[in-house]
């Protein structure tokens, strides 16, 4: 008996440190790409996406929610928005979203270029459409507009997490009428002075 127990104890132990030895492999394969295998948590229980997925989910912020007023795209419960100097909750951010759709009932939102890195995802867009009705403060003008802007999210087991837009609202309330449209410069050299010698 002592020479099978020997030998399953050499056993147990030599199956232990095949098991270490997949175990670090594994932690270092990940911790060099940045990549989990299919279904894998991370420490904090969220399940990672690939960039494909990500930018498929950035996709459906534009072309369901603001080109056709299909707000159902998953965002995470603690959703912080950030738009200039300020912050906004999910609800705020679906409110403006619709007062855009108010504003502009022919919206088009057409992504220009999308680029995804881990759990980021950076869309430059352009917005068209022409006022006819009310909201976010804007009357209806009756105008045509075009504006760019950008937009960073972070996603988090599949959902949206986070969110930066920068967007061109100087040009677009002139474009409205809503602004007064910037003063010529004045002429200088000799020009001003009535010709020249």
């Amino acid at each position: 008996m002592p020479i099978i127990r020997s030998t399953q104890s050499c056993v147990s132990e030599l199956a232990m440190k095949f098991r270490q030895t997949l175990l670090s492999a594994f932690a270092a394969f990940v911790a060099l790409t940045g990549v989990l295998p299919c279904g894998a948590a991370t420490a904090d229980g969220v399940h990672p996406s690939t960039p494909e997925q990500n930018k498929s989910l950035a996709r459906r912020v534009y072309e369901e929610g603001l080109n056709q007023g299909r707000f159902d795209v998953p965002y995470a419960p603690d959703f912080v928005g950030h738009g200039g100097a300020r912050t906004f909750t999910h609800a705020q951010g679906m409110a403006e979203a619709k007062g855009w759709r108010d504003a502009f009932p022919d919206l088009n939102m057409r992504i220009d270029l999308m680029v995804a890195e881990n759990d980021m995802v950076a869309v430059r867009w352009t917005a068209t459409g022409t006022n006819t009705g009310t909201g976010n403060g804007i009357p209806a003008t009756g105008r045509s507009v075009e504006t760019h802007g950008t937009t960073m999210f972070r996603m988090a087991d599949g959902r949206i997490a986070e969110e930066w837009t920068c967007a061109n609202s100087l040009g677009l309330m002139r474009q409205l009428g809503m602004l007064p449209a910037p003063a010529a410069a004045p002429a200088t050299g000799n020009a001003a002075k009535g010709g020249t010698r």
